[in-house]
């Protein structure tokens, strides 16, 4: 298969509370940003890889990359949203791959066991996509309002992680034909008919970096590999 990987790092981490935007903070010696990247060229060395970042952040990239000695994928510039800066890189794409994955740059500790996952599921001619998933361990309430809420059976949950894997051509499609934004782009999928989506199993190591704390986390996984 012809792969493509999208990274996508447009976001400010307004929400983060540092100086700079969470997917360039340090992490055990290096941005958090080039963790994601090298392990995705370790685990499929053969795929092409599309980094998304603001282009307010653009030279400070690339300041980064001349201090560490980093070769940086290719990049185009992100959109006010997610699903823009998923968007702008899609359709930015030479060709049409067979599969592209699209996996959040503050999730640095991507496994290989999580992208085989996707992958191999790909393979699969009737499957439109493949998320990497992790059961809910927490007991769930739904409800408006505190006020208002009932129980809700967990084993009904998961937990939704990167990278997503789609067909190359669906993917392409469903961002030049909406302009809708979507939490992840398995619900723009579904949104546009193509709901042959399947869970593989996540990692709880692939965490996400969204405050300090996580940071703190990430270090610790990074001690015991």
């Amino acid at each position: 298969m012809k792969i493509h990987i999208i990274i996508v790092a447009g976001g400010s981490g307004s929400r983060f509370g540092a100086k700079v935007p969470k997917q360039y903070c340090m992490l055990a010696g290096k941005p958090v940003l080039m963790h994601a990247i090298e392990r995705f060229r370790s685990f499929v060395p053969e795929a092409d890889i599309t980094l998304v970042v603001n282009e307010s952040m653009h030279s400070f990239w690339q300041n980064l990359c001349g201090r560490y000695r980093f070769e940086s994928p290719r990049v185009v510039h992100g959109g006010a949203t997610r699903s823009d800066s998923v968007r702008n890189a899609v359709l930015s794409l030479d060709g049409v791959p067979d599969v592209i994955l699209v996996h959040d740059g503050a999730r640095p500790l991507i496994t290989a066991s999580v992208v085989e996952g996707v992958l191999c599921a790909m393979a699969r001619d009737e499957i439109d996509g493949a998320i990497p998933a992790i059961s809910v361990t927490d007991s769930l309430r739904c409800g408006e309002s505190a006020e208002s809420t009932k129980a809700v059976d967990r084993a009904m949950y998961h937990a939704v992680q990167t990278p997503q894997a789609f067909r190359g051509r669906h993917l392409i499609e469903a961002y030049r034909n909406n302009g809708l934004s979507f939490s992840d782009d398995a619900s723009l999928m579904e949104h546009c008919g193509h709901s042959k989506l399947i869970l593989t199993p996540g990692s709880p190591d692939n965490i996400k970096i969204t405050n300090p704390k996580d940071l703190a986390i990430a270090e610790v996984l990074l001690s015991g590999e």
